[in-house]
C-alpha cells in the first residue's frame, strides 16, 4: 500500500484530510516508515473548500483514484449532502481498498459499497447511517470496522485509529508501532465508542417525595443502599415506589442506582488516584470485580483502561 488517494469533496472535514496527510503524506523514511505517494483527488481537479476553514488544492481529478492502492474518503460537514454521480461511478469502479473516516461512510454508502458489510461512524450519526445504508450491518460500539476491501471508522480520532490499522495491515505491527510513536499515540486504543458517549441520565423527578429521595440517594451511593431503602425513604411500599419512580423518571429504581454508581466511579477514576478497590467501595459497587464487570458492561472498558484515557492531570 504505497499510493493513497484522498477523495476531497466540498465540505470535507479538514481534520480527516489532515489525519490522512499526517499518516501518509509526511516523509518518514528515516524511521523506516514509507515512502508513500499521497494524491488529493477532487472532481474537476479544482481547489475545494473544506470544513471548518480552508481550501484544498487538488493534485488530481477523480481519474487519479483509479490506480491507487487505497482510497480514503473523509467525512463531510453535511453527511446527507448529495454525492455527485461522477464520484459514485469512481468509487464503484475502484478495485482497491476504500476507507471511510467518520461521516465519510455516507459517501461510501451512496455508492452502494456498504451493502452487506459491517460499518460504523460517529456515534451521533449511527441511526442516520442505518437509514442511509439499510443493507449494511451498522456496528455501534467499535472504533472502526474492517470488511477487507471497505473499512469505516468512528468519529474524529477514530479515523486515526483506522489509518494506523491500515498501516499495520499492510506493513506490519513494527511499522505501525513506529508511526504511532511518531504521532505520540498508542498503536491501538482499548474499548469502543461507548466510553466517549455521554448517555442521558433518567429524567429528574418532579414529585417532591421522589425528588428528595433522589437527592438523599446521590449523597449515599457509597453505602449499601438498595431499592427497598429508597422506597422506605420516600415513605412508600416497594411496589408503589417502583411504579411511581418509573413513571417520573423513565427508569427503574435499580437501573437508576446502577447508572449513578457507574457515573460516580467514572468521576473518581478521572479525578483521583484512588486504587481500584477504593473506587469500587466509594462508588457503592463494592468490589473490584463488580466495578470491572459494570464498567465493561456499560462502557466496554476496564477501570484501568478508562483511567488511562480520561484521567484529568493534576493542576501544577
Amino acid at each position: 500500500m504505497r499510493t493513497v488517494g484522498v477523495l476531497v469533496l466540498p465540505g470535507s472535514r479538514m481534520f480527516d484530510v489532515s489525519v490522512v496527510s499526517e499518516v501518509w503524506g509526511v516523509d518518514r523514511t528515516d524511521s523506516g516508515i514509507g515512502a508513500f505517494s499521497l494524491r488529493l483527488c477532487a472532481p474537476g481537479r479544482v481547489a475545494t473548500p473544506v470544513d471548518p476553514v480552508g481550501v484544498i488544492p487538488a493534485t488530481h481529478g477523480l481519474a487519479g483514484l483509479k490506480d491507487c492502492d487505497l482510497v480514503v474518503v473523509p467525512g463531510r460537514v453535511d453527511p446527507s449532502a448529495p454525492v455527485p454521480p461522477a464520484v459514485v461511478r469512481a468509487l464503484r469502479s475502484f478495485s482497491g481498498t476504500v476507507a471511510a473516516l467518520c461521516s465519510g461512510a455516507f459517501t461510501v454508502a451512496a455508492a452502494g459499497l456498504l451493502d452487506g458489510r459491517e460499518a460504523t461512524t460517529h456515534w451521533r450519526l449511527l441511526d442516520a447511517l442505518e437509514d442511509a445504508a439499510p443493507r449494511a450491518r451498522v456496528v455501534r460500539d467499535v472504533l472502526f470496522t474492517d470488511g477487507g476491501e471497505v473499512l469505516t471508522s468512528a468519529g474524529v480520532v477514530g479515523g486515526l485509529d483506522l489509518c494506523l490499522h491500515l498501516v499495520r495491515r499492510a506493513h506490519g505491527a513494527d511499522v505501525a508501532a513506529a508511526l504511532a510513536r511518531r504521532l505520540v499515540m498508542p498503536p491501538s486504543r482499548e474499548g469502543g465508542q461507548r466510553q466517549y458517549v455521554d448517555p442521558p441520565l433518567p429524567a429528574r423527578p418532579d414529585r417532591a417525595g421522589i425528588a428528595s429521595t433522589v437527592d438523599w440517594a446521590v449523597g449515599c451511593l457509597g453505602t449499601p443502599i438498595g431499592v427497598a431503602d429508597l422506597a422506605a425513604h420516600a415513605g412508600m411500599s416497594d411496589r408503589t415506589f417502583h411504579r411511581t419512580f418509573l413513571a417520573e423518571t423513565g427508569s427503574t429504581p435499580g437501573r437508576w442506582l446502577q447508572v449513578q454508581r457507574v457515573r460516580l466511579a467514572q468521576r473518581l477514576l478521572e479525578t483521583t488516584d484512588l486504587p481500584v478497590h477504593r473506587v469500587a467501595e466509594r462508588s457503592g459497587l463494592g468490589t473490584p470485580t463488580n466495578l470491572r464487570r459494570r464498567l465493561r458492561a456499560e462502557l466496554g472498558v476496564t477501570p484501568d483502561a478508562y483511567r488511562r484515557t480520561f484521567r484529568v492531570p493534576a493542576a501544577s
